[in-house]
């Protein structure tokens, strides 16, 4: 059985909100309200969130904030022969080639995360990711012999990139990047700034699940955003309240083969070439998109005990683990730091199955 992905994170019922701009009302002062504004990129829908109380004053900035993803799809995506990246596959294992500052930034970042999670997270993942036919192809689950000859172009050892000169090169010719694990963070980071700049103060970014708050949303302090039940039996599983902060989830539920009643999700452990298992949801609450964005991932491939170890020497990290058991319902782990952000709806969750770290 082959999923599709949905959005891991939703907006929750605190949150009004129109599917498109609303007109100017003639009301001398009318009230700030939630409108959102939409777009289809990434393969995925974005949606800008603005609480204002004149939908037409923000128009301009809402397009121009929602066309940013656009052009970050148009530089990072791997289903097509045009963007920077397909570029750079091409080129960079026969010689060196000088990225775009922006490719520039978020390899540099995608890095970071590959050195500090172990490899856990590794933007050349991208000929295992294709093996297993999660881009450009069927999914499905591939021989160990087929993994094995895929592993040796794999690695963040295979890249020698200068981050102040951005060049960037394969030590062979057919390893390959994908900045799937990081791109749509990155993408909510740059509308973010841009809204900053303009001096938006309350808004909410989403594209996928990948989210930046920033201020309150009409009248009500902050943001506060669902986290999909992986399990599917509720809407969410639990609310996390954002105050100026970005937010991610990994989850195995989003895309995933069923074989001989296995599940096999997409997320894969490159330093194995096989699905990550072990948890079935990863949240992240940082400051950075991007960050939050790969370090789903990273948590998700480390597993519950690694990731609780990781994410507890961090100081930069909220983090949320959905540990499903054998039988009965999961262990949410949530991090202390998060403990007064993390609500759960007492009739649907047992407080006996979270716990603390």
């Amino acid at each position: 059985m082959i999923r599709r992905s949905r959005p891991a994170l939703v907006l929750v019922p605190l949150v009004a909100c129109f599917v498109s701009a609303s007109p100017v009302s003639l009301r001398s002062e009318p009230a700030a309200r939630a409108v959102v504004f939409r777009t289809e990129t990434m393969g995925t829908w974005a949606s800008l969130t603005m609480v204002t109380a004149d939908s037409a004053a923000v128009a301009d900035l809402a397009f121009e904030s929602l066309v940013i993803l656009h052009h970050v799809d148009s530089l990072m995506s791997n289903w097509t022969t045009t963007s920077e990246v397909a570029r750079i596959n091409r080129e960079a294992g026969h010689t060196p080639v000088v990225v775009d500052p922006e490719i520039a930034r978020v390899i540099a970042c995608a890095r970071q995360v590959t050195h500090d999670s172990n490899g856990a997270f590794d933007i050349t993942v991208e000929p295992l990711v294709r093996l297993w036919g999660f881009l450009a192809g069927t999914p499905h689950v591939p021989t160990q012999a087929d993994i094995d000859r895929t592993l040796p172009r794999v690695g963040d050892d295979r890249l020698r990139f200068d981050p102040k000169t951005r060049t960037l090169s394969f030590t062979r010719d057919d390893v390959r990047i994908d900045l799937g694990g990081i791109a749509k963070g990155y993408g909510v980071d740059r509308v973010s700034e841009l809204l900053r700049d303009a001096h938006a103060t309350n808004a909410l970014i989403d594209l996928s699940g990948n989210m930046v708050a920033l201020g309150d949303a009409a009248g009500h302090p902050g943001w506060t955003v669902g986290v999909r039940d992986p399990e599917g039996r509720r809407p969410y599983l639990l609310r996390v309240d954002l105050f100026d902060e970005a937010v991610a989830t990994s989850g195995d539920y989003e895309q995933f083969v069923d074989e001989h009643g296995k599940r096999f999700g997409h997320i894969l452990d490159p330093r194995t070439g096989w699905s990550a298992h072990g948890l079935s949801s990863v949240t992240v609450v940082t400051k950075q998109a991007m960050v939050a964005d790969a370090w789903a991932t990273a948590l998700f491939v480390l597993g519950p005990d690694a990731a609780r170890k990781t994410a507890h020497s961090r100081t930069d990290l909220g983090v949320v683990l959905v540990e499903p058991q054998p039988s009965g319902p999961p262990i949410i782990w949530v991090e202390e730091q998060l403990r007064d952000q993390v609500h759960f709806d007492a009739n649907s969750v047992d407080p006996a199955n979270v716990r603390y770290f």
